[in-house]
């Protein structure tokens, strides 16, 4: 039976946020310590390939018997260019490689578990910035993501400012994504190393 537009639209959305949220994964073998934050980045990297791969058959018309699963999870947008499940490795990936786990892994979690969340919460197009409400929403998520690890990390104080470092820097990039030449660039992409190196650098400034 085929789905009216909004309820298919409104399951593909369910679906994709259930995708985003598996990236909360990506760090957890380094955490319970069956690996090493290096080797975490090689996997990230492995990741990266991976999604490149699937990206240049897609984009091809090579794809095949994955083309069901595209149609389903790729928006209208993306269909002529880099799909969001891409950005996603990549952005991972930037954090994972360029900053410690005190920094990536919660900048990591800003876009696996704050980006479905403020999805859930907003209805603006692309291009179009979210909701002030939605915005803060996204920090209050994200601060609550960052503070487990800034503060013990840190000390009460300090960590609270390097949180908020990394919370405010993840929802402009989720909520105000900058335009070039009219086209919004991707939060999948933007909000892991702009919530990591906010959080470095105040890390760097108040030490």
């Amino acid at each position: 039976m085929t789905l009216p537009a909004a309820a298919w639209r409104e399951r593909v959305e369910f679906e994709r946020r259930l995708v985003h949220a598996s990236g909360t994964l990506y760090p957890v073998p380094y955490l319970l310590g069956w690996i090493s934050w290096e080797t975490t980045g090689r996997l990230m990297i492995l990741s990266v390939a991976v999604a490149g791969l699937l990206e240049a058959l897609r984009l091809s018309g090579s794809a095949g018997p994955l083309d069901p699963l595209y149609d389903a999870l790729v928006r209208d947008y993306e269909a002529d260019g880099v799909a969001g499940y891409a950005l996603y490795q990549v952005g991972m990936a930037a954090a994972a490689l360029a900053f410690a786990p005190v920094f990536a892994v919660p900048a990591m979690w800003m876009l696996s578990v704050g980006d479905p969340i403020s999805g859930g919460l907003g209805e603006n197009a692309a291009t179009e910035p979210k909701r002030l409400s939605v915005v803060a929403a996204m920090v209050f998520v994200c601060f609550g993501i960052a503070v487990p690890y800034a503060i013990p990390e840190f000390g009460p104080d300090p960590g609270v400012i390097v949180a908020l470092a990394g919370a405010i820097p993840a929802a402009i990039a989720d909520g105000l994504p900058p335009l070039i030449y009219g086209v919004a660039v991707d939060d999948n992409l933007t909000i892991p190393p702009a919530a990591a190196g906010g959080m470095f650098l105040a890390a760097a400034l108040i030490a």
